[in-house]
């Protein structure tokens, strides 16, 4: 048996931890915005064949009809449950999750990630959902629980919780709920935090309480194409959910390589918004009340702007543990890189990771030329020209 503190049969992999499901096999609505071809058996064989990721987080897994499916894929299979929890499907595993809202009286929403270890324990979370929830069939819906009986309900069952796209202006513990994490949750019961797709380590530096935290970048996906947009990279003995709880913790030698992300700036709610004639406000004054441009004041605050706003330090201060955060223009953003050319790359290079990581420029430009394979190169780098994204719209890859 394998020493869990021998980091020789340690291996890294690419995680991404926030996957929606649209519909179930069945066509049952789950997560309203989603595609209709997100079900759980589609993001698997995307993850596994297409993406290259080997753990993913399959989100709205409390859903009944969701749940039906997996039972489906277990008992035909085609999946089959790992006893250091997860699902496998050939070389992906498959962790258990759902996403919540919570509301604190007198706060605003926020939206937690929380992940069980086996089919088991997710139906029995499912079980007091029912009697805490108006719809338990439905993605991301309101809890009528206390935040911290919540996380007690989690915890007692081997679960984890995660805050979600903590600074997002919608339904973030910081963006729309509470300046500080503590007057909502228990400290002590939360596994790790989830950036969003419009900040990064550098700006969660300016908030001491998320110090102790590691730090995760999932993409949110709402569609098969989104899976893998952000994600993270991992140092862990295999792809489960035990390995993937002890790279939380930072246990034996087990963690977080480096996060992926888009740059802050192609987030879809990186700077301050003005809903009255569409600006993005993208200057250095912050503290701007009305837009400087019309003059109205229906202004979506932006997630720097929110971070500044409530920051207890003025300059970040990134823990030494934490690892790097890798700006990473997904290969969608990239212009010139159309359905065509994107298919030749996966079928000469067979996954995404593939294309972004282990692929030689060189080897890019026999199969897309040149001029795209350097798009591709520069976009590794974080070299590439961007325009900010705000008020729900993403940012741009800027053209010469």
């Amino acid at each position: 048996m394998m020493s869990g503190s021998d980091n020789s049969k340690l291996t890294t992999c690419y995680a991404d931890l926030h996957v929606h499901i649209g519909r179930t096999n069945a066509g049952n609505p789950v997560k309203i915005s989603g595609s209709r071809n997100l079900t759980f058996g589609n993001i698997a064989k995307e993850a596994e064949e297409r993406k290259g990721i080997s753990l993913v987080g399959i989100i709205d897994c409390h859903s009944p009809g969701v749940q039906r499916d997996i039972a489906e894929y277990l008992q035909s299979g085609e999946m089959k449950e790992l006893q250091q929890g997860g699902i496998a499907y050939g070389g992906t595993t498959i962790l258990l999750g759902c996403e919540l809202e919570i509301r604190e009286p007198g706060l605003g929403p926020a939206h937690l990630l929380v992940f069980f270890p086996d089919f088991a324990a997710m139906k029995s979370f499912t079980a007091w959902l029912e009697k805490h929830m108006k719809n338990v069939n439905l993605s991301s819906q309101r809890v009528y629980s206390s935040a911290r009986n919540l996380q007690q309900e989690v915890y007692s069952r081997g679960g984890m919780l995660i805050p979600a796209h903590i600074f997002t202006p919608h339904r973030s513990i910081y963006g729309s709920c509470s300046p500080r994490m503590a007057d909502v949750l228990d400290l002590e019961l939360i596994s790790a935090v989830e950036l969003g797709l419009s900040a990064d380590s550098e700006m969660a530096g300016l908030i001491s309480e998320l110090d102790r935290y590691t730090i995760l970048t999932n993409s949110d996906a709402h569609s098969l194409g989104k899976i893998g947009r952000e994600y993270n990279e991992l140092s862990i003995a295999a792809p489960n959910y035990r390995e993937f709880e002890k790279a939380l913790k930072r246990e034996e030698g087990r963690g977080i390589v480096a996060n992926y992300g888009l740059n802050p700036r192609l987030g879809k709610y990186h700077r301050t918004f003005c809903a009255g004639c569409s600006y993005i406000i993208d200057e250095a004054d912050i503290a701007v009340e009305r837009c400087p441009y019309c003059g109205s004041a229906k202004l979506v605050r932006g997630v720097l702007d929110r971070i500044r706003s409530i920051a207890d330090r003025e300059d970040p201060a990134v823990p030494a543990y934490r690892p790097p955060y890798r700006y990473q223009v997904p290969l969608e953003f990239i212009p010139g890189l159309g359905p065509a050319k994107f298919a030749a790359l996966l079928q000469a290079f067979g996954t995404e990771m593939n294309i972004l990581h282990r692929v030689s420029e060189d080897d890019l430009a026999r199969v897309i030329g040149s001029e795209l394979a350097a798009q591709i190169g520069a976009a590794r780098e974080g070299r590439l020209a961007l325009k900010s994204g705000g008020g729900g719209t993403y940012g741009k890859v800027a053209k010469d």
